[in-house]
């Protein structure tokens, strides 16, 4: 065994003082869809309901007693405000002005008369710089989200879990991505003990679409900052993965990394809380959300997803259920231009079909004399029915634009 495997072990062992293991389930509702035997290692379920704390912990435990400043906005600001109290270290936290109120009243709760929260800068660059500078000056130690080599160590305690759990070891290990420290850490643990192991599990690392930063890296050979950045997926979206993870992840073979659109994977997050009454983040949802990826290369096999985090802002289901049904094609958005006579508005009425729902219906230019520009949201319950709804607009002629289309535009109106 590496060095690397034994202090993971031993990072996993210290954690026993201060929470206990998360659970590996087996998911009966996936394992029937998917035709394999899929099991979740629920990272959702620690005390800050992500595996950030296992980072913070491992780091933190060899600062002995060092203050500590880290620039978060989600789970890692509190997975080091978490350890802060129950360590006994004093910390500050560097959160962007515009973070939610939810957030910084979860994390001022975790930490206590330990941890003192500032509010700095709209964006995190500036947030993320206010933090390096008062280490610089305060001389507290920085504690980065990822990219630390105490931090990956502490994260790899997933996959010691994870072994020391299951009776029979998984095919395949199915993760999300951001930063690296996670599957940095759980990929090395499992090259460090696979010739141990009767069956070394393969890993499917999970990125979101619009935060590929690991795929651009692998391409470029080196950590790239990506041009734009989703953040929908707040967890995982990282514009640039770390230069220490990316040394344990550099011979990932690209397609060994999938990427998932940001609007089916809000699909994902609705079944598995109205199925199985499981909460995820979009991040968290990630590696199930991936299944539909993988389709006939897990088929019959044993499969661990790790669902990386539960802190999901109940005030985000709305904004979830319009992206699952703009993906799958049961909602959208026109722009319509209506005649300005008697009845116009009794025609457009008339053609939708029994299941359609208007959800939205404004209008966007009101002085118009001849024509009105309406804007209109349509529910249904198949994509079919807008290709009748469609035909029948023209064949009575309507002129209409289809806002999905055209994403930019439909940002700027909707």
């Amino acid at each position: 065994m590496t060095d690397f495997a034994e202090r993971a072990r031993a990072a996993t062992a210290a954690m026993r003082d201060v929470f206990p293991p998360t659970p590996c389930q087996r998911n009966d509702y996936l394992s029937d869809r998917f035709g394999a035997d899929i099991w979740l290692k629920r990272e959702d379920l620690t005390p800050v309901r992500s595996y950030k704390l296992r980072g913070a912990f491992n780091a933190m435990r060899k600062l002995g007693g060092v203050r500590v400043a880290c620039a978060s906005a989600g789970n890692h600001a509190q997975g080091v405000a978490w350890m802060c109290r129950h360590l006994g270290v004093d910390g500050v936290i560097f959160m962007p002005v515009t973070t939610p109120g939810q957030k910084i009243d979860k994390t001022r709760l975790f930490g206590g008369d330990r941890v003192e929260i500032r509010l700095v800068g709209d964006f995190f660059d500036d947030t993320l710089a206010a933090a390096k500078a008062f280490c610089a000056e305060d001389g507290a130690h920085f504690l980065s989200p990822f990219d630390d080599d105490d931090v990956i160590e502490g994260q790899a305690a997933v996959a010691v879990e994870m072994i020391e759990q299951m009776d029979v070891l998984p095919d395949l290990i199915v993760s999300p991505v951001g930063g690296g420290g996670l599957t940095a850490g759980m990929l090395s643990y499992l090259r460090a003990v696979g010739r141990g192991l009767e069956t070394v599990p393969e890993m499917r690392l999970v990125e979101p679409r619009g935060g590929a930063s690991l795929t651009a890296a692998l391409a470029a050979g080196h950590p790239v900052t990506l041009d734009r950045l989703d953040n929908f997926v707040d967890g995982a979206a990282v514009a640039r993965i770390g230069d220490r993870t990316f040394a344990h992840l550099s011979q990932v073979p690209e397609r060994h990394v999938l990427r998932v659109p940001e609007n089916r994977l809000c699909i994902t997050i609705q079944e598995l809380l109205n199925t199985e009454g499981i909460v995820l983040e979009p991040a968290g949802a990630l590696s199930v959300d991936a299944l539909r990826d993988l389709g006939p290369e897990i088929e019959g096999r044993r499969v661990v997803c790790v669902t990386t985090g539960g802190n999901f802002d109940f005030e985000r289901l709305p904004d979830v259920k319009e992206r699952a049904m703009r993906f799958a094609g049961t909602k959208k958005y026109y722009v319509l231009r209506m005649p300005q006579r008697p009845g116009a508005l009794r025609d457009f009425l008339d053609i939708l079909g029994p299941r359609d729902d208007i959800a939205r219906f404004e209008y966007l230019k009101k002085s118009a004399r001849n024509f009105g520009t309406v804007l209109i949201g349509i529910e249904t319950d198949t994509p079919a029915a807008f290709e009748r709804l469609e035909g029948e607009m023209e064949a009575i002629g309507f002129v209409w634009r289809d806002l999905s289309e055209d994403p930019m535009l439909g940002e700027l109106v909707i």
